[in-house]
């Protein structure tokens, strides 16, 4: 069983930056792949960014490529999204998620842990 508790989200001004975390509990989440994916109000939830169990590989969406990273730290058995020249658009509620499966890195449904959420809010 892996628990995910994300941390860092918060109000910020468009062209701003913020670094979201994902604390995972239990050893196995190192050999997870993890994601993160978010849901504004009114829409469904959207795949933003995904890292491989290794780190090598990564996955972002178009509408963040370029202004997003997804890293990870295994000794901290953690998860972060660096996210910077950040647009109103960007506002949602952010969700870390982890899987063992392989394939279908944008899908939701893929993911078999989720955490509670952290909003994000980019003002104009």
């Amino acid at each position: 069983q892996v628990q995910l508790v994300e941390s860092g989200g918060g109000l910020v001004q468009a062209g701003g930056s913020l670094r979201l975390s994902c604390a995972a509990s239990g050893r196995t989440f190192n050999n997870y792949r993890a994601g993160w994916f978010r849901q504004a109000p009114g829409k469904e939830r959207e795949f933003v960014a995904a890292i491989s169990w290794s780190g090598d590989t990564t996955n972002y969406a178009e509408s963040v490529k370029g202004r997003f990273t997804i890293s990870r730290d295994y000794a901290k058995t953690t998860v972060y999204l660096q996210m910077n020249s950040l647009k109103p658009e960007d506002t949602a509620v952010y969700y870390c998620a982890a899987t063992p499966k392989i394939g279908g890195v944008r899908y939701s449904a893929q993911y078999d842990y989720w955490g509670q959420g952290t909003q994000v809010t980019v003002s104009s």
